[in-house]
């Protein structure tokens, strides 16, 4: 089974806000991503816009041809933005200004009602959600309660770790991946944070369930060495390989 790279755009948008400049534009990124094989393409629209702003969001939603991903908060604005504009999906995160880069997942055991609210509006929108959560079985079964229709689940922790404690991450992800296809329905499984060249395949490989992954800065970091297309089909190339390499 294949697995889809979704490519995040964000941190060309970031070098674009570094100068206040018009270029580089996240948009024509996109499209070079989608040229060279992405199955989609993420944002991250944050509250303090430090990189993709509001109309990098509705000039993406007109340019995208394969599949749209706007990651957000579940603040009013927001929702009322994602009904409005219709990304192909919407993927609800936390949200803190002082963190450099998304720490953990949602949790939608805790925040139930909240997002239970901002799932309602943007089915209503036709617009389809998913959670981006910890791998953890209690996170699956709240995201699964509360209507979302896929998750993501966050691999930071298995990035960040070494020696013997990546083997434990491994096997994190892989529970939570099982609990989510043993609900009734199933929930989609895409994965993503700090996933490289060097970890993406190993992972891959140990969980059958990913369907789906999100890279952003890994792959526009080694895009500024070989270039943007031939990032995304280093990429691709690395996840074929932990394809292959499954039981």
């Amino acid at each position: 089974m294949a697995v889809r790279l979704h490519v995040n755009v964000d941190h060309v948008a970031t070098l674009r806000q570094a100068r206040g400049t018009a270029y580089p534009d996240p948009v024509e990124a996109a499209s070079v991503c989608e040229a060279a094989g992405a199955d989609g393409i993420t944002v991250h629209l944050r509250e303090d816009r430090r990189h993709i702003q509001d109309a990098d969001v509705e000039a993406l939603r007109e340019r995208v041809k394969t599949l749209l991903n706007l990651e957000m908060a579940t603040t009013g604005a927001m929702v009322d933005l994602a009904a409005r504009v219709k990304p192909d999906l919407v993927t609800l995160v936390p949200e803190k200004r002082q963190e450099r880069t998304t720490e953990g997942g949602l949790d939608a055991a805790g925040q139930r009602r909240a997002i239970e609210q901002a799932i309602d509006r943007l089915r209503a929108a036709g617009v389809p959600v998913s959670l981006f959560i910890d791998p953890e079985p209690e996170q699956v079964r709240a995201s699964f309660e509360v209507g979302a229709r896929s998750i993501e689940l966050h691999t930071g922790d298995y990035a960040n770790a070494g020696g013997g404690a990546i083997e434990g991450e491994l096997v994190r992800i892989t529970r939570a991946a099982s609990e989510a296809h043993a609900l009734s329905r199933g929930l989609e499984v895409a994965a993503g944070h700090g996933l490289t060249l060097v970890n993406v395949g190993a992972l891959v490989s140990r969980v059958p369930e990913i369907v789906e992954l999100n890279i952003g800065h890994a792959l526009v970091s080694h895009a500024v060495i070989v270039g943007l297309e031939r990032a995304v089909q280093d990429y691709r190339r690395a996840i074929g390989e932990g394809v292959r390499g499954r039981p």
